[in-house]
């Protein structure tokens, strides 16, 4: 049973409203061993409306405290991490380079929310293209960042897009976009960096995670072997979230090991 989640959210990010205790004291009734947080640092982000302003902006220095103190209340129930999300734009390498080596985090994904300056969250972003062209303009945005941006751990969730496209996944066809992601996967496997495996596609609907089983039989079939989980949970109720149907995949997809990181670097767990 997988014991570590490794992508989870706090009030500390705008769009959780949950105390990081609180989390903490939902993840210790889930049965975890591990836990990162990984708040959302995501500089530059264009917010379509005044009071959406500053919800991405991490307030760092407060949250590593707060994780500290959190980390000894909690020592003898469960290991807490310390993590960041941060989203990467092509403008901003050097701001998130920075920002990165500034603090002692144990571990950092490095996602795409936005693609030229928009989140397809919003339905503003289909507005002018059609499905094939979102998600090419999309993972050529990703590929563009895993050649020169190299200051994080795992990528995140690396279909995001589909969580969000029109139809969802319905009309995804892994082929159209296969030598895209291939080279993603190698580079980001010559890297020396890894992937993360997110339960929140199985909740949004897709009946998949993020990314789908394609995605992860072919970065396995690269050679890939850093695969963390992450449920993305936001509340309590979504700690680990499917993660049963997570390893059974996992496995399916050849995976031996799951991945977790301490001081940025990766330790590996066996799967039963």
């Amino acid at each position: 049973m997988i014991k570590s989640d490794f992508h989870m959210h706090s009030s500390f990010s705008g769009d959780s409203k949950v105390a990081l205790g609180h989390m903490v004291h939902g993840a210790v009734a889930r049965g975890m061993d591990t836990i990162c947080f990984t708040d959302h640092n995501d500089p530059s982000f264009p917010y379509p409306c005044e009071e959406g302003i500053g919800m991405f902006d991490l307030d760092t220095d407060r949250y590593m405290d707060c994780l500290s103190q959190t980390a000894d209340l909690y020592k003898d129930k469960i290991t807490i991490r310390r993590g960041v999300e941060i989203g990467i734009q092509t403008h901003i390498y050097k701001e998130l380079n920075d920002y990165v080596q500034k603090y002692p985090f144990d571990f950092v994904i490095g996602s795409s929310h936005l693609c030229l300056g928009i989140d397809p969250y919003y339905p503003a972003f289909w507005e002018s293209r059609s499905l094939k062209d979102g998600l090419n303009v999309y993972f050529e945005d990703i590929r563009q960042n895993v050649h020169n941006y190299n200051n994080y751990d795992v990528y995140g969730h690396l279909d995001y897009i589909v969580r969000y496209a029109p139809g969802k996944n319905k009309d995804f066809r892994f082929a159209d976009y296969s030598d895209i992601l291939e080279d993603i996967l190698k580079t980001i496997i010559q890297n020396g960096k890894g992937i993360e495996v997110n339960s929140a596609g199985f909740r949004q609907g897709l009946g998949a995670p993020n990314p789908c089983a394609e995605i992860l039989k072919l970065y396995r079939s690269l050679g890939g072997e850093i695969l963390t989980t992450g449920s993305d949970a936001h509340k309590p109720e979504d700690i680990a979230a499917d993660f049963d149907r997570v390893e059974a995949l996992i496995k399916s997809c050849g995976f031996k090991y799951y991945t977790v990181f301490k001081d940025r670097k990766p330790e590996f767990i066996k799967l039963d």
